[in-house]
């Protein structure tokens, strides 16, 4: 798909340090360079309020995993929100604060105020919604939130003279329910790629989850049937590494929204389906130098310029610490092996979709389109803690002067492990086990985290692949149990 990026600059957000003891640094230069700003933004969140009738304001943020979290306030006590937060038991939050150190306060962020769009106007009971960032009681961000690990990676891009663009094409499925008893779910439609379905329970799904990100300002490219029966494919346009963040947040909850309210369920679980496609998140990243494109150089073949591949040979040379981040799951190897140009090996290719980083070809002497298209992360990841270790080792191949090795030109899936590693590829992680080995022992993924939560996210995940090797499958019992 072709994602045409551009810089946009985020405004009303305020920075923390790059590194993860700074942060009382990092806020105190935010909000010396943002108050005014923050001000005036606050001053239109409560005269918006007033002027459309809102009587409730959904106070939004997001646990280590990536589950959205939501306290409610009534607008009269949004002005006291914006000066002192509100407070609430951290310890309550998965990996968020001991019990001892529970007292957690959500701060209000007035540049993501928007209106939810599922009430009509003259609703009384309309209501908005704003992100939040989470800071201790002595004021400092909470290091266990996840939007504070990615300020602070987009903090060291902007320390570097960088500002990042990122463009995601979010796929997942929509079924009949999520109440299956362990059953595989059932498709909406029999569709496949580009399909207009003939059997579907949702006809007017996408057109109305496009109008409903475009009423919370979150702009579209394009939306499509994807390949598989029920699964679909939603491309929002560029915008800076937090924006997205935030916006990814939400494009999950309004899908699911807008799917009830058609008597369906949206799904972004990996791989649902064993016989179809997964869902991934491609994620199409650029640089910036002010307003020039970083990664775009007229003069070379590709117009890939030396920082463009710089960032893409980090991205190769850490494929494997990040993995567990930027596919979490059990579920999400599923998709990895077995799934349909999902990437396998660390390596890279001009419009080679079997490959871990795509370098699209599409218009190459424009300068805003240059970019590259990283692969690997499915659409159940947290995309915060995502664009951060995947910002964080592009920029360190760039720090570092890390080599970009040739491009594949095979058709990476269709290799056996012997072909792959005869040819010089190295093998991405094939189980959440392999990707959790790899990041314990990752400094760079441990110093991008923080060390909170580095440790709380193996300690969780070693859990789930433990609760998973426990199970004794139906395949094991009808294969194994007449031995």
């Amino acid at each position: 798909m072709l994602m045409m990026l551009a810089h946009y600059p985020r405004a009303g957000s305020f920075r923390s340090s790059a590194a993860f003891c700074g942060y009382s640094v990092g806020v105190t230069r935010g909000l010396v360079t943002t108050l005014r700003s923050m001000n005036s933004q606050q001053e239109f969140v409560l005269r918006s309020i007033e002027e459309r009738g809102i009587r409730f304001v959904r106070l939004w943020f997001t646990d280590i995993l990536g589950y959205l979290k939501s306290v409610a306030v009534a607008p009269a006590e949004l002005e006291s929100a914006f000066e002192e937060g509100i407070g609430f038991d951290g310890s309550a939050i998965e990996g968020f604060s001991r019990v001892s150190e529970a007292d957690t306060i959500a701060m209000p962020d007035p540049s993501t105020f928007q209106l939810l769009p599922f009430d009509d106007d003259d609703s009384p009971l309309q209501s908005a919604r704003m992100f939040c960032d989470i800071m201790n009681p002595d004021g400092h961000p909470s290091y266990s939130d996840p939007r504070q690990v990615l300020r602070r990676q987009i903090n060291q891009a902007a320390d570097e003279g960088f500002s990042c663009s990122v463009s995601p094409e979010i796929e997942f499925y929509l079924v009949q329910s999520l109440s299956t008893d362990g059953r595989p779910p059932i498709p909406t439609d029999n569709g496949g790629y580009f399909d207009q379905a003939s059997r579907n329970d949702a006809p007017l799904f996408r057109r109305e989850a496009m109008l409903a990100l475009e009423r919370m300002g979150i702009p579209v490219e394009f939306s499509h049937h994807e390949t598989a029966p029920g699964q679909q494919e939603i491309d929002l346009r560029h915008a800076d590494a937090l924006t997205m963040a935030d916006s990814i947040m939400t494009f999950r909850y309004v899908m699911k929204q807008v799917a009830l309210r058609n008597g369906v369920a949206a799904t972004f679980m990996p791989k649902p389906f064993r016989d179809f496609a997964g869902s991934a998140m491609h994620t199409h990243m650029s640089l910036f130098e002010g307003d020039m494109n970083a990664f775009h150089d007229p003069d070379d073949e590709f117009s890939l310029s030396k920082t463009a591949k710089q960032f893409i040979a980090g991205i190769l040379e850490h494929a494997n610490e990040i993995s567990a981040i930027t596919n979490q799951w059990t579920n999400s190897y599923k998709r990895i092996l077995f799934g349909n140009e999902a990437p396998t090996a660390a390596t890279w290719g001009v419009s080679n979709r079997s490959a871990l980083v795509r370098v699209p070809t599409y218009r190459l002497t424009k300068e805003d389109s240059r970019r590259v298209e990283v692969r690997s992360p499915d659409s159940a990841c947290n995309p915060y803690l995502a664009l951060a270790v995947l910002l964080g080792a592009g920029l360190k191949g760039i720090k570092e002067g890390y080599e970009l090795p040739d491009p594949a030109e095979d058709d990476i899936a269709q290799l056996t492990r012997r072909e792959r590693r005869a040819m010089g590829y190295r093998d991405l992680p094939i189980s959440l086990d392999h990707a959790l080995r790899s990041m314990e022992q990752s400094e760079f993924v441990a110093d991008i985290l923080g060390e909170h939560v580095f440790e709380y996210f193996l300690r969780n995940k070693w859990r789930e692949w433990h609760e998973y090797q426990e199970q004794i499958t139906p395949w094991e019992l009808s294969s194994n149990l007449d031995y």
